[in-house]
């Protein structure tokens, strides 16, 4: 945008193309150029009144125009046929007096049918005007403008209509470091405001697009199910609670900031029937919130059982779904979601197949498929299209299925090829539901983990995006930003977005540069405003708050420095490092640790020289009673060969 003309626009710094390169635009930078708004506002406003005051008098000079023309016409045709009728011998007094009738019908005409004719007579040039006034508001932009800005609108939306790929947002990407084990969940609030992201480090980390700066920092940080890993995360309908399923048997709902809700009760485990406990008896594997009701929550479990639940009842489940193999045997549900419209509930079970109930209705499946994917894989994901008649399945048989629940028989179409080694593998539509996204699993060291983008009608693949040098486990399409989420098996989760085609969300945090590390601002004491004190009593005023706080950083009684440990003798009532007194001494110089391993025999004769030679101690002692010293004569071992089994040593 150049700055128009007579504003005082200026030029204070060349712009950065790094980050001109990752927003997308140019001309932003350090130090942008800055707009003097009120005089562009001023100039604005002068021109728009002029080129209207421009208008409306042309517009006034046509009407007037038209007035004159229609006003004579009748003039003239009122007095021809008042000198016929008089004759010959009229006078000039009776044309005056037929031209003052003329004038009166006239008038009289005027204000009836030659405002008819007038309107007529405008013709289609003040349509057009009118038209044109109907279509733009403000003053009319310069010829041709129109025309080539919706050409190009025209031909950019039919190019992106032909190419889908054109539609997915990958042009830049941040990176934001969960931890150091798998990224197994991802959940956005409806308006894309926050991201969560769980992971089998047990940790729940917390992300304000708004509130971050580039140094990519989690607002919070904690552990709501102890020492298990997190299944999934997903904020409600409205936003306001999270369901949280971990390891255990026990869902949890917390509130925005991280308090619990409430938890879901833990079944009777020794109870045959599912039907008569109050909730799951073993690990949870699944659940997701009701797309309509904000209170349901929907879960299953390795006990066999889908169950629904209400947030106000934490005592019971409010249904229980109980999906069966073909010989009516209990079967585990792996994953499990609601329909769009929140009317079906679908469970992808451990025998490859996918078993949909009515919601109202937890006794006979609706519709099934047995052979959906191999059995005895896990079957990761399922999900439905936005307009609800389209069901996309990720297989644990490297498969990515897509089926019409009408005709549940045979799937519309599958793609093979696409490695999962997680049982919670995504997969997940496009805003526009024409594009259908999955991620791969790679073993360590073996390559990239990939993002690919498949055509929902004809499923052939449109694109590729590798992540990172591990697998890509959860992905997620916000229909809202635009952007794409995606978490890893190496900790990372990574956004990617398009700087035009995205909104908000990860845009709100790359330009923000990072917070300068302050120093504890607790050091500072309070301020106290007296103003009616003598100028003798009355404390000087705080120009700076950093620099007080600097000043009192170096004050040791302000910032309560410790005082260091006295070194030498002890001084000002302080005993010394290790005192003054003679056991300080001893612990000091003589009663040091000298652990000496060696046989203590040979440590006591290695003085037996000294002694001999220089008694002073133990031979007065034993000079008349022993004046030779005996000494223990030395055994020698034994031979282990001549010793019976009993008393052998066993080693």
């Amino acid at each position: 945008m150049e700055p128009a003309a007579g504003s005082d626009a200026e030029v204070l710094g060349t712009p950065d193309p790094e980050l001109a390169a990752t927003m997308g635009f140019s001309g932003f930078g350090k130090k942008a150029r800055t707009f003097d708004l009120e005089a562009m506002f001023e100039q604005t406003r002068r021109t728009a009144v002029e080129r209207s005051r421009k208008v409306l008098e042309a517009r006034e000079r046509e009407k007037e125009d038209q007035t004159e023309k229609e006003f004579r016409t009748p003039c003239t045709a009122s007095s021809v046929s008042a000198s016929s009728a008089a004759g010959l011998g009229s006078t000039l007094t009776e044309r005056e007096a037929a031209c003052s009738e003329g004038e009166d019908n006239s008038n009289e005409v005027f204000s009836g049918t030659s405002m008819q004719s007038q309107s007529s007579a405008k013709g289609p040039a003040e349509d057009t005007d009118d038209d044109d006034d109907e279509e733009f508001i403000g003053p009319p932009l310069p010829p041709g403008f129109k025309d080539s800005d919706d050409d190009n609108d025209n031909d950019d939306t039919e190019e992106e209509d032909n190419n889908p790929v054109k539609k997915i947002p990958d042009s830049h990407e941040i990176t934001l470091r969960h931890g150091t084990k798998t990224v197994s969940a991802l959940g956005l609030d409806p308006s894309g405001a926050r991201l969560i992201t769980g992971g089998y480090d047990y940790d729940v980390k917390f992300w304000d697009f708004a509130g971050m700066d580039a140094s990519l920092q989690a607002f919070r940080s904690l552990q709501p199910c102890e020492c298990h890993q997190i299944k999934s995360l997903q904020y409600s309908s409205t936003g306001d609670v999270i369901l949280v399923v971990s390891g255990n048997s026990q869902a949890k709902v917390l509130d925005r900031d991280g308090f619990p809700v409430m938890e879901c009760i833990k079944g009777d485990q020794y109870i045959v029937d599912m039907t008569n406990t109050k909730g799951h008896t073993a690990m949870l594997n699944s659940g997701c919130w009701h797309p309509k009701i904000k209170e349901e929550f929907l879960t299953c479990s390795n006990d066999g059982t889908v169950r629904t639940w209400d947030v106000n009842n934490e005592k019971k489940h409010k249904s229980v779904f109980k999906p069966r193999s073909v010989q009516g045997k209990r079967v585990i549900p792996t994953t499990c979601t609601y329909s769009r419209d929140g009317k079906l509930i679908a469970a992808g079970c451990h025998d490859g197949s996918i078993q949909i109930w009515d919601r109202n209705m937890s006794v006979h499946t609706k519709f099934h498929c047995r052979q959906a994917h191999a059995s005895g894989t896990d079957t990761s994901c399922l999900t439905f299209s936005y307009d609800g008649t389209v069901l996309a399945s990720r297989g644990g048989d490297d498969t990515l299925k897509l089926w019409d629940i009408r005709q549940f028989k045979k799937p519309l179409n599958s793609a093979d090829g696409l490695p999962s080694f997680f049982p919670i593998t995504d997969c997940c539509f496009s805003p526009d539901d024409k594009i259908l996204v999955t991620g791969t699993s790679v073993k360590k060291g073996g390559g990239s983990g990939k993002l690919f983008f498949f055509d929902r009608e004809s499923f052939q693949k449109l694109y590729e995006i590798e992540v990172t040098d591990a697998s890509v486990v959860r992905c997620l399409w916000h229909p809202k930003l635009n952007q794409i989420m995606v978490g890893s098996g190496n900790g990372l989760a990574k956004v990617y977005y398009d700087p035009v085609k995205s909104q908000r969300g990860a845009k709100l945090c790359v330009v923000k540069t990072k917070r300068k590390e302050r120093q504890a601002e607790t050091l500072t004491q309070d301020y106290i405003i007296t103003p009616h004190a003598l100028p003798m009593f009355r404390e000087p005023r705080q120009r700076s708050t950093r620099k007080q706080l600097e000043k009192d950083r170096l004050d040791p009684m302000k910032s309560h420095k410790p005082e260091p440990p006295v070194a030498g003798a002890g001084r000002g009532g302080r005993v010394g490092t290790h005192g003054v007194t003679l056991s300080s001494y001893i612990v000091k110089n003589i009663a040091l640790d000298k652990t000496d391993d060696s046989n203590p025999r040979e440590a006591i004769l290695r003085h037996a020289k000294e002694a001999e030679e220089n008694p002073y101690w133990v031979a007065p002692a034993y000079a008349k009673t022993q004046p030779k010293t005996v000494f223990a004569e030395v055994e020698p071992e034994e031979d282990e060969a001549d010793k019976p089994e009993w008393k052998k040593r066993k080693i």
